[in-house]
């Protein structure tokens, strides 16, 4: 028999065509699928077995999932958990999986695409652009329903000026604001509001910080919201090494005159 499994799947952002192969074919093997529906699109399901039992998890604490894992445990069933986006990044799957040990259990886990990847995609922008941001820092602003850690604030991030992708946090816009302009991004930085990235009603506008709390009220934004902030998002005329003829690796050879360029010999 095989042995009970639950599966956590990344259905990515929102298009069901973002979900990875190895994601689809867990959701295809599956016996139990749980699924958000208030986060997952519905078209997701399309891999799901005729015979598999659909569970919406979206009124449910875990405690209302826990009596599936534990059947699964008890019948050798094998559970697809399908969460959005990534399930690394605010998905919860680790008081999850500690509860899915307990039981015996296998567990998998298959990565998503995520929604600040997807915008950046929408928007075709690079988020690490040479010589101007190369970290990428992914955050929510404090005082939510979950704490935060004190010196994981949105104004600490802010000083150090890299590309910053908030997440839940456009019903609290005008704190989010005060806090990045607080932590030293000047007014002009450039900033990408998402909307239900890669959904049909998709929203995408361009703001910058200084007018990042206007837009996101005028657009009636309190939910599924992403903002990516930074002076990467703008125009940039910079080159990375990694194509520069000059740059060598275990598969190229320099070029000795761009070389000399890069190196900035004469």
């Amino acid at each position: 028999m095989t042995p009970a499994t639950v599966v956590f799947v990344g259905a990515g952002p929102g298009a069901a065509d973002l979900i990875t192969l190895r994601g689809a074919r867990a959701i295809a093997r599956a016996d139990i699928v749980v699924w958000a529906a208030s986060l997952v699109h519905p078209d997701v399901l399309e891999h799901a077995r005729p015979d598999a039992e659909i569970v919406d998890s979206a009124q449910l604490p875990m405690e209302g999932v826990l009596p599936l894992y534990e059947r699964a445990a008890r019948d050798g069933l094998t559970v697809a958990r399908v969460h959005s986006g990534d399930p690394a990044l605010w998905g919860a799957i680790g008081e999850q999986i500690t509860q899915c040990r307990k039981l015996g259990l296998a567990v998998e886990v298959v990565p998503g695409v995520s929604a600040f990847t997807a915008l950046a995609a929408t928007e075709q922008l690079e988020l690490t652009v040479p010589e101007v941001n190369q970290s990428v820092v992914l955050t929510r602003l404090e005082g939510g329903k979950t704490p935060m850690p004190e010196r994981e604030s949105i104004r600490a991030f802010a000083a150090h000026g890299s590309t910053m992708a908030v997440f839940l946090s456009a019903a609290r816009s005008r704190v989010l604001q005060d806090e990045l302009l607080a932590g030293g991004y000047p007014p002009d930085t450039p900033v990408v509001v998402g909307y239900r990235v890669s959904w049909p009603d998709e929203l995408v506008v361009r703001c910058t910080v200084e007018t990042l709390t206007e837009t996101t009220r005028r657009h009636k934004l309190w939910k599924h919201t992403l903002f990516l902030v930074g002076a990467g998002l703008g125009e940039h005329d910079t080159r990375s090494h990694l194509y520069h003829p000059g740059h060598f690796h275990g598969h190229r050879r320099a070029d000795p005159a761009a070389r000399r360029q890069l190196k900035g010999e004469r």
